[in-house]
Protein backbone atom coordinates (compact mmCIF):
# COMPACT_ATOMS: atom_id res chain seq x y z
CA UNK A 1 0.00 0.00 0.00
CA UNK A 2 1.44 3.73 -1.04
CA UNK A 3 2.05 6.27 1.72
CA UNK A 4 -0.71 8.99 1.83
CA UNK A 5 0.99 12.48 1.09
CA UNK A 6 0.11 15.67 1.51
CA UNK A 7 0.24 17.49 -1.81
CA UNK A 8 -0.36 20.73 0.11
CA UNK A 9 2.52 20.14 1.53
CA UNK A 10 4.79 18.42 -1.24
CA UNK A 11 4.30 21.95 -3.07
CA UNK A 12 5.00 23.64 -0.39
CA UNK A 13 8.32 21.88 0.23
CA UNK A 14 9.44 21.20 -3.81
CA UNK A 15 8.65 25.46 -3.29
CA UNK A 16 11.46 25.74 -0.57
CA UNK A 17 13.88 23.77 -2.35
CA UNK A 18 13.49 25.55 -5.34
CA UNK A 19 13.73 28.57 -3.52
CA UNK A 20 17.09 27.69 -1.60
CA UNK A 21 18.80 26.51 -4.66
CA UNK A 22 18.05 30.31 -6.46
CA UNK A 23 19.64 31.43 -2.88
CA UNK A 24 22.68 29.71 -3.07
CA UNK A 25 23.30 30.40 -6.77
CA UNK A 26 22.90 34.11 -5.78
CA UNK A 27 25.10 33.71 -3.08
CA UNK A 28 27.87 32.44 -5.57
CA UNK A 29 27.22 34.95 -8.11
CA UNK A 30 26.66 38.01 -5.99
CA UNK A 31 28.53 37.36 -2.69
CA UNK A 32 32.18 37.91 -3.49
CA UNK A 33 34.63 41.09 -2.63
CA UNK A 34 34.80 44.13 -4.93
CA UNK A 35 38.84 42.71 -5.29
CA UNK A 36 37.72 39.16 -6.37
CA UNK A 37 35.34 40.42 -8.99
CA UNK A 38 37.65 42.94 -9.92
CA UNK A 39 40.51 39.65 -10.75
CA UNK A 40 37.78 37.99 -12.57
CA UNK A 41 36.87 40.71 -14.58
CA UNK A 42 40.90 41.03 -15.11
CA UNK A 43 41.35 37.84 -15.98
CA UNK A 44 38.31 37.24 -18.65
CA UNK A 45 39.82 40.33 -20.44
CA UNK A 46 43.28 39.53 -20.04
CA UNK A 47 41.95 35.59 -21.78
CA UNK A 48 39.96 37.70 -24.44
CA UNK A 49 43.55 39.85 -25.62
CA UNK A 50 45.39 36.43 -26.01
CA UNK A 51 42.76 35.20 -27.82
CA UNK A 52 42.72 38.32 -29.92
CA UNK A 53 46.04 38.17 -30.44
CA UNK A 54 46.17 35.10 -31.80
CA UNK A 55 43.72 35.59 -34.85
CA UNK A 56 44.30 35.27 -38.24
CA UNK A 57 44.35 38.09 -40.85
CA UNK A 58 42.14 37.75 -43.95
CA UNK A 59 43.56 38.29 -47.08
CA UNK A 60 41.48 39.16 -50.20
Amino acid sequence: MAEVVNLRRARKDRAKREKEAQAQENRSAFGRTKAERELTDAQKRLEAAKLDAHKREETP
